[in-house]
């Protein structure tokens, strides 16, 4: 008998007890190859001898120091560490315990700012459909995923969405990419219009959509696009890269590779790679300015913000992936992955779009190839792959409602920058055996 209260408690959870590399091992002793992280989480593994004893010789010596009365080493070094790779201009760095904590900092202290320099009219949010940016209120308010927001709606704030640069679904036959990014960025100045610009405080998009639409990064030159729209009417722009930064994508941040700079940065999962919870929130220089010569404090603040311990650990994740060099290891695997998938799925009956970018890499399934059409949701297509690939050995991160929040299914693939060519080999293989198990009687 357990007495959690399980994500889904009428599924029997086989338990972990080990990791192995990129191998989770459970009770059985079965091993399982980790392709997607978790959720895009376990960037290096899981059983990493260098974070793992980095994070030993911080118990010895700090454990946790409450942030309203002392700083920390760790927290100082990694601060450093994160700002001395960031866009120019995000100068400081504000630790949190996960994703939806980075994305709810960063909405309040949007807010804070509007209101330190003298616009407190501004109070409005846009962020974009088919996202998701945390389980939290704001966070949920922020994103578009309809599923997630719909018992919750009549608590959530009054945020409107506009369309996500999808271009599997959302480019026009015939359409260049530079038409669809300027469709998309007339659309987000409309909606500007439309509430009133001088009452927006912030558009919000994830660089590359992670959970919700399974890795879809945007067209060329539309985040230029919106940074512009943005910077016309004043309004703060707030990526969150919770699932695609931190080398998810091949650079530390995936906002580098759109030559753009946020005014705030919301990252996770792979900061920590799994070894300890962290997340954080890096601030342009002007905002953390506005604050501190305004009301002289951010009024937000979490018990285990900055905590010793789980900086340590980041601190040891970052130092690995410099120092072994693991980026560039990110884009050449990953470019071999997609061009791999594209080998085996690209002419699947079941298969609609394989796209991504770095080890970063989405399958959107589809009933009908040529009219996009997605399979009846009553199926849970991605669940069976799912369910299908594990027994074969072989996790993958599944999601329904890719095509419109209720319709569409896809997987999607983030495996550890530590993944070697043959594991590779073994995760296309049994994903394209699950993918056949599981749309062989669906429709």
């Amino acid at each position: 008998m357990s007495y959690i209260f399980h994500r889904e408690p009428n599924v029997e959870l086989p338990a972990a007890v080990q990791g192995d590399g990129p191998y989770l091992i459970d009770r059985d002793g079965r091993r399982y190859l980790d392709a997607s992280g978790g959720a895009a989480v376990s960037c290096l593994g899981h059983s990493d001898r260098e974070v793992i004893d980095a994070i030993k010789r911080q118990l010895d010596a700090l454990p946790y120091a409450h942030t309203s009365f002392f700083t920390n080493e760790p927290a100082e070094a990694l601060a450093e560490a994160l700002v001395r790779q960031a866009p120019n201009g995000l100068s400081r760095v504000f630790f949190v315990s996960g994703g939806s904590e980075a994305v709810e900092a960063a909405l309040k202290l949007a807010r804070q700012y509007v209101v330190e320099i003298g616009q407190p009219e501004r109070h409005r949010i846009i962020s974009r459909r088919q996202s998701y940016h945390g389980g939290t209120l704001g966070g949920l308010s922020a994103g578009g995923n309809v599923a997630r927001r719909e018992l919750y709606a009549p608590i959530l704030l009054d945020v409107s969405h506009v369309s996500p640069c999808y271009a599997y679904r959302g480019r026009h036959d015939g359409e260049s990419d530079d038409a669809y990014a300027e469709r998309l960025a007339d659309e987000l100045e409309a909606e500007f219009v439309r509430l009133g610009p001088e009452s927006v405080m912030a558009f919000v998009a994830e660089t590359v959509v992670g959970a919700t639409l399974g890795a879809v990064p945007a067209v060329p030159g539309y985040f230029r696009r919106v940074r512009e729209v943005c910077d016309c009417h004043g309004v703060l722009l707030i990526l969150d890269e919770v699932m695609s930064g931190m080398g998810r994508t091949g650079t530390m941040y995936a906002c580098e590779q759109e030559g753009i700079v946020p005014d705030l940065l919301c990252v996770s999962k792979g900061i920590g790679a799994g070894y300890q919870p962290l997340g954080a929130m890096l601030v342009h220089g002007r905002i953390y300015d506005a604050v501190v010569h305004g009301s002289g404090a951010f009024r937000h603040a979490h018990t285990f913000m900055g905590h010793a311990t789980a900086c340590a650990a980041g601190l040891a994740v970052q130092r690995a992936i410099a120092g072994r060099d693991l980026l560039p290891r990110v884009r050449s695997l990953g470019a071999g992955l997609l061009t791999r998938l594209r080998d085996r799925l690209g002419d699947h009956r079941a298969v609609g779009d394989v796209r991504g970018r770095g080890l970063f890499v989405g399958v959107e399934l589809v009933a009908d190839r040529e009219s996009k059409r997605p399979f009846d949701p009553a199926c849970a297509v991605h669940k069976r792959v799912k369910r299908a690939s594990m027994a074969r050995g072989v996790l993958c991160y599944p999601n329904g409602g890719t095509a419109d929040g209720v319709r569409g299914d896809h997987i999607l693939l983030a495996p550890p920058f530590i993944i070697e060519e043959p594991q590779l080999d073994t995760i296309i293989d049994v994903l394209g055996e699950a993918i056949d198990e599981a749309t062989a009687s669906a429709s």
